[in-house]
């Protein structure tokens, strides 16, 4: 990845999505997928005004896709993404932080590691952003699905799919409806804390409330397992107090059921904006008639990703892990 590069695609996505933004009184992010649409397609749509169409027209010229990496464009791409949250009052408009999702990707490899061809699902994707960061960092091709209900970040996550000539098969619904897919080798997702609204899909889950709102994440784990193949695995970003609610009992006693805990990784504090926030990485592996868990599950803290000898440390401890487990 050339930082320089990443910085001029940025302010070029910048710029331009301010012009459409002053232009058309969008919201950045809406403003932000028009210009994404004008890079993949190189023109402008026809239903641009006259004088927009010329601003675009003119502000392509200035731009060379072929001349950035895939990499660059992905970076360039989650800095605008990220601009436009910043402004953005909506609690779903928020994005995996890049060294979680480069962790998640790093995990992904190394369950992964052998296989010719595998299945991901990002359960909840967002603008696609986590689950175009671990295909980045797989060895093998994957056949990539991602659910989100959200149009304006879907939007953005199939033109950042697009522009990182990664094939993706989006679906736009809610991520606790059915999915007409075949078993997962690996199931990600980034989830989303709180209630889920609807009491009557969350009834035909394991792990709905006895009463009251059902927690959103308890279901989304249940989902993610029932799409995954026998023996295949699952990586979620999880609050820290996942285990500690008043529904977590039910949870316990789900996992301990239906999967082998793999390993539970504490993300650094310094990641988050408050102790609050603060999330871990939790590793499982769907039960199948010939699977175990490991002897010791992989349980780590890790210290700042700035501070990178006590990350190598952790890292080379990881790596002796998981050559021990795979």
């Amino acid at each position: 990845m050339d930082e320089i590069k990443v910085e001029s695609l940025f302010e070029w996505l910048d710029r331009t999505t301010q012009i459409i933004h002053e232009q058309q009184d969008e919201p950045y992010l809406d403003s932000l997928a028009v210009t994404l649409e004008t890079l993949f397609y190189q023109d402008v749509s026809a239903e641009i005004d006259d004088l927009l169409k010329y601003k675009l027209q003119s502000a392509l010229k200035k731009v060379d896709l072929t001349t950035y990496q895939i990499e660059d464009i992905r970076k360039a791409t989650q800095l605008a993404i990220l601009k436009g949250m910043k402004g953005s009052t909506q609690q779903q408009h928020l994005m995996t932080p890049e060294a979680v999702a480069l962790f998640v990707g790093y995990i992904s490899e190394k369950l992964m590691k052998g296989k010719d061809k595998i299945r991901i699902f990002d359960l909840v994707s967002g603008t696609a952003n986590l689950l175009l960061t671990v295909m980045n960092q797989l060895e093998q091709p994957a056949e990539a699905f991602a659910s989100e209900i959200d149009p304006t970040l879907i939007k953005l996550g199939v033109l950042n799919a697009n522009l990182q000539q990664k094939q993706v098969e989006f679906f736009h619904q809610d991520s606790l409806r059915s999915f007409l897919v075949d078993p997962i080798d690996l199931i990600i997702a980034d989830l989303p804390v709180g209630y889920y609204p609807d009491d009557i899909r969350a009834n035909d889950f394991q792990l709905s409330a006895d009463k009251g709102h059902s927690y959103a994440h308890h279901l989304l784990i249940e989902q993610g397992m029932n799409y995954t193949k026998e023996a295949g695995y699952l990586i979620f970003v999880i609050p820290d107090f996942l285990f500690d609610s008043d529904q977590s009992d039910k949870l316990h006693a789900y996992i301990q059921e239906y999967a082998h805990i793999i390993g539970v990784i504490r993300l650094p504090e310094s990641a988050f904006k408050s102790k609050k926030n603060v999330k871990s990485i939790f590793i499982l592996q769907k039960k199948g008639k010939d699977t175990q868990g490991p002897k010791q599950p992989l349980l780590a803290n890790l210290p700042s990703f700035n501070n990178t000898r006590e990350m190598g440390d952790i890292l080379d401890q990881m790596n002796g892990w998981f050559k021990q487990y795979i």
